[in-house]
Formats: C-alpha cells, sequence, structure tokens
C-alpha cells in the first residue's frame, strides 16, 4: 500500500493514493506531510483531532486526558504467526507546547499494537497504553517508543527529557537523554517541551534483530549515529498483523502534544518530507500589538477627553490596589512569578466563600486563573522584613523546578505589600489529617490508606535523592499531605523546605517543624536532615494507622505521645490493638502490622538506627523484608524515653492548643517571613 508523497499528487489522486493498497505487496507503506486530507485514514479516539491547519493534536490542552492516533490497515509485520519479524521503519515530525515554559505532561509515544486503540489505558504517567493491572504483561504484545517530558520513578525513569524504547510495559528496555550528535561529533541536548518541531526516525532491522531511534531538529539531516540501539528480537512480541500509530496524554499540568508528518514503510526506509507542506504550529506567546492600536489609543483618548480624570483617578486606585513588590533580581524568574491581579481575579478577591483553610501559616484560598482556567490554591503569608526574602524567593522557584506524581507542584509566587503568596495545584480531596479527624462524611478505608502512606514515601524519597539537589521539607505530617481527586497522596507545603547539593552536608538552622514530629538530635543540634526527616515520616505513619495524632494532650499521661503508646502495646505483642478502631476488621494485618513496626523503626532516638527512604520505599513495596525491631534495637530505653527530648524541651512553654501546628523558632530563610509559625 506505497503512498505516492503526497505533494506530486492532484486532489483526485491524492485520495486514491491515501487509500491502503493490498497486503499481498512486499513493502507496503504511506506518507502524511500532514493531515489536511487524513480525516478518513486515521482512526482517533480520546481528545485526539485534526486541526484546520493540518496538524495531528493528540491533546488539547486539557488536565489528565488521553489522545490516539492509528493507521486504520494493519500491516503485514511477518509473513506467518511463527515466523520472523519483518524490518520496518517511520519517520514523525513533532512538538510538545506546554502552558509554563518548564511545566510539561506527560509525552508522545510512537506505538506498535495488536489493535488501533487501546482499552483500559490510563492517562497521565501511563501515556495513555497501559494501566496499573496491565503495565508489563507479556500478553500486551505492544512494542513502543517513549518521547516522556515528566520523571516517573516507578517506572524507573532516568530524567524528565528521555527518549526511551518500551517492551509490554513502562520500564523502559533501553532510554537516554533527548538529543542527537552533531556534525562536528559532539552530543546537542534537546528539550522535548521547547515548543519546537523535532524529527525522529525509528528503524528494526529483521535481519541483524537490532533496533535503532534517532532524533533531530526538524528539517536537519539525519544523524549519523543513533540516540538509542537496541538488540532485540522482536519476533515473540509482534503479531503476524500489528497497527502502527501514537499515543499521547496529559497530568495536572496542560500542554499540547501535535505530530505534524508522519511516515512508515515495511522491508525499507520510510520516506523524506516535503518540509514546504508541514502545517504551521500555533503561536506561543502572546500575539504583537498592532501600531494601529498603539497609534489610535490616544487619538481615541483625546477625543474622550471628559472621561480622562475619572479615568486618572480609577486608574490610580487600581494600581494601588493590585501594587506588588517588584525588585530587579526577581526579572530572571520570569513565569514562576504571578501577577497580583491575576490572583486576585482567580480567588475572586480573596473572598471568604473560597477560604479552604488557615492558621499559623496563614490562610489557603482555592481560585481559577483567569487565563488557563487552571485551579490553584493560592496561600498568602505575611512577611514584616525584607531580610532573606532574595534566597527565600530563589529557593522557591528552585522547587517549583521539581516533578513528581507525590509532591503538590508548587507553581510559583507573588509579592505585594506586606504579603508573600505561594501557587500550588488544586487538591480537590482537601488534606488528610481532615479526613483522619474532621468527622468526615466517609472514612479512608485501609487500601486507601496505604496508598497514601506509599505515595508520601515515594514523594520524599524523590526529595531526598531523586532530584538535582537534596530537599529536606521539615514539615512532613498529615496536615502537609493532601489528597487529589481519585485521593492519591501528595506531599506539600514546602515553606520551611531547606535544599542543599549532594554529598555536601546541611547547615546548622535554628529548630523548625511540628512538635510530635521533631527528632530529638534536632532539638540539640538544630540541623535538619534527611534522617530528621525519616523521623516525622514515622510519626506520620503511626497516625494514618492509629487515627491520632502524635501528642494528645487530653489523654493520660502514659498515653501522651503516640510513639510511646504504640511501642507499649507492640512490647507485650499486640500492636494491632492500636489500630484505628473506625477501621473496624477490614484491613489486611500483614500491612498493617509493617507499617506500625516501620513506624516505630523510623522513630528510633539513634539516627544511624533509622532507615533512609530508599529502604522505606522498599519495605512498603515488598521488595526487601522488614528486619525484626529487636535485631535494629528497638527497645523502651530506644523510644519511649529519648524522644521525650523533642517534646519536653518546649512543651511546657506552648500550650496544648498549639499541639500538632508549626513550630519555627526561626530559620535563616523563612524568620522575616513566618512570625509564629507559618
Amino acid at each position: 500500500m506505497f503512498l505516492t508523497p503526497l505533494f506530486s499528487l492532484s486532489p483526485l489522486l491524492l485520495l486514491l493514493a491515501l487509500l491502503p493498497s493490498t497486503p499481498a505487496q512486499d513493502h507496503p507503506s504511506f506518507t502524511f506531510n500532514n493531515f489536511k486530507a487524513a480525516s478518513p485514514n486515521l482512526t482517533l479516539d480520546g481528545i485526539a483531532e485534526f486541526t484546520p491547519s493540518g496538524l495531528l493534536a493528540l491533546t488539547n490542552g486539557t488536565r489528565q486526558q488521553q489522545g490516539h492516533a492509528f493507521f486504520p490497515t494493519p500491516f503485514p509485520f511477518k509473513p506467518s504467526p511463527n515466523a520472523t519479524a519483518s524490518s520496518f521503519s517511520t519517520s514523525f515530525v513533532f512538538s510538545i507546547i506546554p502552558e509554563y515554559p518548564t511545566l510539561s505532561g506527560h509525552g508522545i509515544v510512537f506505538v506498535v499494537a495488536p489493535a488501533p486503540h487501546l482499552p483500559g489505558a490510563l492517562p497521565s504517567q501511563y501515556l495513555g497504553l497501559f494501566n496499573g493491572s496491565n503495565n508489563g504483561n507479556f500478553t500486551n504484545h505492544v512494542v513502543a517508543v517513549e518521547l516522556d517530558t515528566i520523571t516517573s520513578s516507578e517506572f524507573k525513569d532516568i530524567n524528565d527529557n528521555h527518549v526511551g524504547i518500551d517492551i509490554n510495559g513502562l520500564n523502559s528496555v533501553a532510554s537516554k537523554p533527548a538529543g542527537y550528535d552533531s556534525s562536528n561529533g559532539m552530543f546537542q541536548n534537546l528539550s522535548l517541551i521547547s515548543g519546537k518541531a523535532m524529527q525522529v526516525w525509528v528503524e528494526y532491522d529483521g535481519g541483524k534483530k537490532e533496533m535503532k531511534v534517532t532524533m533531530a531538529p526538524v528539517r536537519s539531516l539525519k544523524p549519523s549515529t543513533p540516540l538509542l540501539t537496541l538488540s532485540k528480537d522482536l519476533s515473540p512480541i509482534l503479531n503476524q498483523n500489528m497497527y502502527v500509530g501514537f499515543s499521547s496524554s496529559t497530568g495536572s499540568v496542560t500542554t499540547s502534544h501535535y505530530i505534524l508528518a508522519w511516515s512508515f514503510k515495511m522491508n525499507g526506509s520510510a520516506d523524506g518530507f516535503d518540509f514546504s507542506q508541514l502545517p504551521k504550529l500555533p503561536r506561543i506567546g502572546p500575539k504583537k500589538v498592532s501600531r494601529l492600536l498603539t497609534i489610535g489609543l490616544p487619538l481615541i483618548c483625546l477625543v474622550l477627553v471628559s472621561g480622562v480624570v475619572s479615568g486618572v483617578f480609577y486608574y490610580v486606585g487600581r494600581k494601588r490596589k493590585f501594587a506588588e513588590v517588584l525588585e530587579d533580581w526577581e526579572l530572571d524568574y520570569g513565569p514562576h512569578r504571578f501577577k497580583y491581579k491575576d490572583l486576585y481575579i482567580a480567588t475572586k478577591g480573596f473572598r471568604e466563600k473560597g477560604l479552604l483553610g488557615s492558621g499559623g501559616f496563614g490562610r489557603v484560598y482555592r481560585g481559577i486563573l483567569p487565563t488557563s482556567k487552571i485551579e490553584v490554591a493560592v496561600k498568602k503569608v505575611s512577611h514584616e522584613s525584607r531580610q532573606g526574602m532574595k534566597e527565600f524567593v530563589a529557593e522557591i522557584v528552585s522547587i517549583g523546578r521539581m516533578r513528581h506524581r507525590n509532591l503538590v507542584q508548587l507553581l510559583g509566587y507573588c509579592r505585594r505589600k506586606g504579603e508573600l503568596l505561594l501557587v500550588y495545584d488544586y487538591m480537590p480531596s482537601g488534606s488528610l489529617d481532615k479526613l483522619l479527624y474532621d468527622q468526615p462524611s466517609c472514612t479512608l478505608n485501609w487500601q486507601q490508606r496505604f496508598r497514601v502512606i506509599r505515595g508520601v514515601a515515594a514523594g520524599l524519597f524523590y526529595l531526598h535523592e531523586g532530584w538535582e539537589q537534596v530537599v529536606i521539607h521539615r514539615d512532613v505530617k498529615a496536615s502537609n499531605v493532601l489528597l487529589d481527586g481519585e485521593l492519591n497522596g501528595r506531599l506539600g507545603d514546602f515553606g520551611l523546605a531547606r535544599l542543599y547539593d549532594h554529598g555536601t552536608d546541611p547547615q546548622t538552622t535554628h529548630v523548625v517543624g511540628t512538635l510530635g514530629y521533631l527528632a530529638p538530635e534536632h532539638t540539640r543540634t538544630g540541623k535538619a536532615t534527611t534522617s530528621t526527616d525519616v523521623y516525622a515520616f514515622g510519626a506520620f505513619l503511626l497516625e494514618v494507622v492509629c487515627g491520632r495524632r502524635p501528642i494528645e494532650p487530653r489523654a493520660a499521661a502514659e498515653d501522651l505521645v503516640l510513639v510511646d503508646w504504640v511501642f507499649s502495646f507492640w512490647s507485650i505483642g499486640e500492636v494491632l490493638r492500636t489500630v484505628d478502631p473506625k477501621l473496624g476488621s477490614e484491613y489486611v494485618v500483614e500491612e498493617v502490622e509493617l507499617v506500625l513496626k516501620l513506624g516505630l523503626l523510623c522513630s528510633h532516638s539513634e539516627p544511624v538506627a533509622r532507615p533512609n527512604m530508599r529502604q522505606v520505599v522498599q519495605y512498603l513495596e515488598g521488595d526487601i523484608p522488614l528486619p525484626e525491631l529487636k535485631l535494629m534495637g528497638i527497645s523502651a530505653a530506644g523510644l519511649m524515653f529519648a524522644h521525650r527530648e523533642g517534646f519536653d524541651d518546649f512543651a511546657l512553654s506552648y500550650p496544648s492548643s498549639s499541639m500538632g501546628k508549626p513550630f519555627t523558632h526561626s530559620s535563616s530563610v523563612a524568620e522575616s517571613l513566618l512570625s509564629g509559625g507559618r
């Protein structure tokens, strides 16, 4: 079914050329220099569509969606079911345009599949290909090449800008950062979310049983050295007849994924493109203001003299209303800085009806950004001094570049008068502590709690080891764990977080955090480390299982501290008596015991005895067994008394009403912003 290049055909011949030819040909192929006439010849589902300009839009800027496009006729990848897979080649031009220059989700995948649809596939990190139950199954018979723009630790992604070869699952069998070897032999990086058009070549040699993937900027010559080379026989994976197409998905950040041109050929090299026929991509950024408007506007103002005076007064009043603090050093932060006017409109004037929560940390409002229509949560924090502000904002912008499915995305900030405003992704299900304590209409079951625990552990592991710098959260607790629409746990509130480079030691600071979650060595030295985060995570584990706060002021003296209370039952072999009564008997005993024991282990008074977050994740996923607590040195002396250093030193000077709220002595970054907490 060879298709002559589109640019050389009359309209009638073009329609005839697009029709698939008989399977008897040895080299079936097709070529699309654009998709203006492709509507009858590709099968679309999800949110995929053709644009009037001739683009194949796999996604359209909506969140948590997926789109698929397949050639409707199968290709003979093998002459018979048990034969060796034939050679094939494809090339395509793509572009990924995110709403924010540094935030995207989730990527494009070229797919060879048994059918022209992918039933049960999920968006977000699953890329519209698989779901949690079929990912990795040998019965999938899927070969794919992913252009992935998000780091998904569960699939062992190497970074958030890579190309990978996938076989039956999303754990790539080969992957490398996106880029190409230039003519001088130097490797050049390519940003998949740059908004620019790029070309990809995928070739499989059935004789050598070798697959190659190459990429380069559009209109560039094909590099002689491929980006990826995989030696593997695809015969057991491919069926006799297979379909070819594309899949794409978005997550919590809106992104548009486009295919501009596509060619495919069996037993030969895919045809090149007539680049003069490529469709134009949408404009990135605002349109230029016409000269007519800039010249005509003053003339109109002269005509409307009667309104000038009132307009000046209105403008001055409005300017004062939306006045911001803007200094030269902030110009480098670009999209991370929001306009106060936009946040004011988004929250409808920060009215009480949109208030999500309030406390020592400030007030949080729900809003919808006027231009993008993205739901956000806006936190207002007071600050009285400019000391440390530049450093604080630099860390906020740096943290905003982190991307992980179990972290609440910090989108940016705004400064105005005596306020600092932080803008986060909106989490529709609210904070975990409200579902644990505030008499919610529904109670989280064990499966939901265990999923939240594993999610928070994965997010904290990413902070400690998975990002370009080490991030110490310093305030891990249930109220800082937010739930999305599917009740997935996401760790948020990075107002107290500290960053430092891998391989270096964190600097000593003053004590910050929340009573009940403070590690004993933190109160002695003032130094926050990954181990102090692990200690707080241990208190969090016990809190989620037991449905009790780490410090319960109204409890009896011997039951005041949750770790003591759980340990007392563990020491007599009845640790299950500490399980939240609201769970009843509907839980998995082995999982509950694992979490309770892991909580005690993380709460060990000696930092060296605590596991790191990599080990915690392995314990929770069942990759390695949890050692017996007695073998780890867990004893009454190690748990029941030592951690009181983090409580007794401060409890007398803080009333019981402050238990569970942020405790802040001071911080080199945040002390001028966070008086009396956050």
